[in-house]
């Protein structure tokens, strides 16, 4: 996609073939249209955009190569998980780590809210990093 969003890359019957062949959703660097279908179908899908028109029958593109969305460069074989903040790519090498490192974050998350909302939260930073920037 390239980022361009003047035509859809995807749609609900491009989706309802990968989703047949095993496909459990997608991420395009460009627009997709039928978003309703997605939803309907369960298959979470990220774009850059939405456009009702239909894609190129023929156009560019390849197959097991790097590609790089948003800055976030995603390798074959990478591991891809997103939500509704975006998405994120590893090596499937690096997925024990990466758990890890998530469990720890929203571990650090969660108490950090916990406090908040208990009044103890030590808020002095902001003021602080603020005051630097005046």
């Amino acid at each position: 996609g390239d980022g361009d969003i003047t035509r859809a890359l995807f749609g609900e019957i491009m989706m309802s073939v990968a989703q047949v062949k095993g496909a459990v959703g997608a991420v395009f660097d460009g627009a997709i249209r039928d978003v309703n279908s997605f939803e309907e179908k369960n298959f979470p899908c990220w774009a850059r955009g939405v456009n009702l028109r239909g894609p190129y029958k023929d156009g560019p593109g390849a197959i097991n190569v790097p590609v790089s969305i948003g800055g976030l460069v995603i390798y074959p074989g990478d591991i891809v998980l997103g939500d509704s903040d975006g998405i994120v790519a590893f090596s499937p090498k690096v997925a024990l780590e990466v758990a890890k490192l998530g469990q720890q974050k929203l571990a650090h998350e969660t108490a950090t809210l916990k406090a908040i909302y208990a009044g103890t939260y030590d808020d002095s930073w902001i003021d602080e990093a603020l005051a630097k920037k005046s």
